[in-house]
């Protein structure tokens, strides 16, 4: 379906933090250029129609104050959108909030810099149990469609997705993505207390990885 390694390395990940209003919060930025125009790929991100071919369905009102909702996934609120630079929304899951921010730039080579902010708040429950890996995967598994979808103009078979991520190949790729997200909280300090961080961000990264691959995690 995909080169693994090339698409691993072709993603920039990155952990942090930072001050909102509900308090503190983690953020896990990925970032991936990619050979098109700012306008394209702003089609590809927010038009209903285009979204399922590299995503999921989406239903709802794709504009400030208005409500969205990924069919089968999280659902929430445009906040702001400044076309075709980026947006933010919120991202509401599982009974949980947080928030994303898009922005899209021209790239010093040429084609566009995709990056996207997953803001969690400090106690959100998936963040302690599995780290930044606990939604930096599934962008990561979603940059795989929207690869494929700029490379051949074509929509991508959500069937034929979802068999290969239960291939040896996709198994290997939610591996290396929740390990080079291991590496990010590491090497940013996302992980917790100095002296604590390499250890907490094993533990949350092998229940990543094992979440994802069914494998069991010590």
């Amino acid at each position: 379906m995909i080169d693994v390694t090339h698409q691993i390395n072709a993603v920039r990940r990155h952990v942090g933090s930072r001050v909102i209003e509900a308090g503190e919060a983690h953020v896990m930025t990925l970032s991936q250029t990619y050979g098109t125009t700012v306008e394209d790929l702003w089609d590809a991100c927010t038009n209903p129609e285009r979204i399922p071919r590299w995503f999921l369905p989406v239903t709802g009102e794709l504009r400030p104050g208005g409500r969205y909702q990924l069919v089968g996934n999280a659902g929430g609120t445009v906040e702001s959108c400044d076309p075709p630079k980026g947006f933010t929304a919120t991202w509401e899951f599982d009974g949980n909030v947080s928030w994303i921010e898009l922005r899209l730039t021209p790239a010093a080579d040429g084609g566009t810099r995709f990056e996207l902010d997953h803001i969690s708040p400090d106690d959100d429950p998936k963040w302690q149990e599995f780290g930044p890996g606990a939604v930096g995967v599934g962008w990561d598994m979603g940059l795989i469609g929207l690869t494929l979808h700029l490379a051949s103009g074509e929509a991508v078979d959500p069937q034929e997705a979802m068999a290969w991520f239960g291939t040896e190949e996709g198994l290997r790729f939610v591996t290396e993505s929740s390990e080079a997200w291991y590496a990010a909280s590491v090497s940013d300090g996302g992980a917790g207390e100095p002296g604590e961080a390499e250890e907490v961000a094993r533990a949350r990264a092998d229940r990543t990885t094992a979440a994802y691959t069914g494998a069991e995690s010590a």
